[in-house]
């Protein structure tokens, strides 16, 4: 790693010394947790990035490599004593690297081509994962090489469109009118829990709006550095949910929710959007905040076969700090069949496309996960995610727990004990 001329300043220089380099994140960070190393630590990587504020080093393949391993959990940020803005110092750190940095030319097509180009586009998502789902429905998964092999595990059977409709009345008078971002994954292969998110909803007694002119939320630009794209996304939605009166939005992914609440972090400096941002962020809600707890009934005896457990998506837990009211809720249905999941809190390795685009932390990751759950018992785990979804789905298979299930929050509250 080489020295250069100081950069034009990409980092606040106040949050960027907030750190005081005390450690006490390196409990928290999953990849730490897994290498031992200093510069794949939260503090290791804020004196990276200083480094290349500094001009001290240069954007680099050794460089670019610890950032890259960053998963953008933010466990760091929920035990720093110091309050350190870390989610934003990372995005801001790989915008400058991604304006300054030459990645190889497989890497380059992954993240700005298939992922960038495709995910965030609900019917290009559906048409791209077709073939996908032709090879699964024909179990040819065993003609490709392993990589392809292992991204494929990650997929259901098949799409789950259901698209909602833009109005879903609630059966009586409403006593609110929320907004719901469906989503781009959400809709394409988890249309069915958006579906039982609105009728939960309904149930709760609000009318549910789900505007039609939405797009993404932005997070997978964000994460990848390209907070020019992430702000043309918050501008869009911005502007799609406007145009209703509208109490509360609504977002059942917590990797879309924590983005939706930091529009106005995001739109800070743009004078025409600032306050609209602001007052967008102000009505998020992930869908657990709203729903009131269940009515308990009569709940199954406890066996060890009937266990459930609650795996905490990183962008709930850390990002938005909403911990204790999905557990709640799944405790209103599981009663005493719910158990605590060791490390509840630690990534499962998905963390948006990072299982795509670093597959072998990835797969450490979700390794360490399955162990977890499987030491719990539980037949059923609950998340509030669709990466979580797809990532523990796919290493349970793995693992041949055939007779585990992961499933929604949505998905479990609607259908009740069992």
């Amino acid at each position: 790693m080489t020295a250069a001329s100081p950069p034009a300043p990409f980092l606040d220089p106040a949050k960027s010394m907030a750190c005081i380099h005390c450690g006490l994140c390196l409990a928290s960070c999953p990849t730490y947790l897994e290498t031992g190393n200093e510069n794949d630590s939260p503090r290791g990587r804020i004196y990276l990035m200083r480094a290349l504020q500094d001009g001290r080093l240069a954007p680099g393949d050794s460089t670019a490599r610890h950032l890259d391993l960053c998963l953008g959990c933010r466990a760091c940020e929920a035990v720093c004593p110091s309050g350190v803005q870390y989610g934003e110092l990372l995005e801001h750190t790989r915008e400058h690297l991604e304006q300054n940095y030459s990645r190889p030319l497989a890497q380059q097509f992954l993240r700005r081509i298939a992922i960038e180009k495709v995910f965030p586009f609900p019917e290009r998502l559906e048409l791209a994962l077709l073939p996908a789902w032709i090879v699964k429905g024909l179990r040819l998964e065993w003609l490709l090489p392993k990589f392809a092999r292992e991204a494929l595990a990650l997929l259901p059977a098949g799409p789950d469109p259901a698209p909602l409709p833009e109005f879903c009345p609630a059966p009586a008078p409403a006593r609110e009118r929320v907004g719901f971002v469906s989503g781009c994954v959400m809709s394409v292969l988890f249309g069915g829990t958006n579906a039982a998110s609105a009728r939960l909803l309904n149930d709760a007694g609000c009318d549910v709006v789900t505007p039609g002119d939405q797009g993404c939320c932005g997070a997978l630009f964000a994460h990848g550095g390209q907070l020019d794209a992430a702000r043309a996304c918050a501008r869009r939605n911005i502007a799609a949910f406007e145009r209703h009166q509208l109490s509360t939005i609504v977002i059942n992914a917590a990797g879309c929710g924590s983005t939706l609440k930091e529009y106005g972090a995001l739109l800070r400096d743009d004078p025409d959007w600032a306050e609209r941002a602001r007052r967008f962020s102000a009505r998020v809600r992930d869908l657990t905040e709203v729903l009131p707890r269940p009515t308990a009934g009569p709940t199954p005896p406890t066996a060890a076969d009937a266990r459930v457990t609650y795996h905490d998506a990183c962008h709930l837990a850390h990002a938005q700090r909403i911990t204790r009211q999905p557990r709640d809720l799944v405790r209103a249905v599981a009663g005493d069949r719910f158990v605590e999941l060791p490390e509840a809190d630690v990534c499962c390795g998905s963390a948006g496309s990072y299982n795509l685009t670093e597959p072998a932390m990835a797969g450490r990751l979700q390794r360490r996960k399955i162990e977890n759950i499987l030491k719990t018992g539980a037949k059923t785990v609950v998340t509030s995610n669709p990466g979580c979804l797809l990532q523990i789905r796919a290493g349970l298979l793995k693992a041949g727990a055939r007779d585990v299930e992961a499933i929604h929050i949505a998905d479990y509250l609607d259908r009740g004990p069992r």
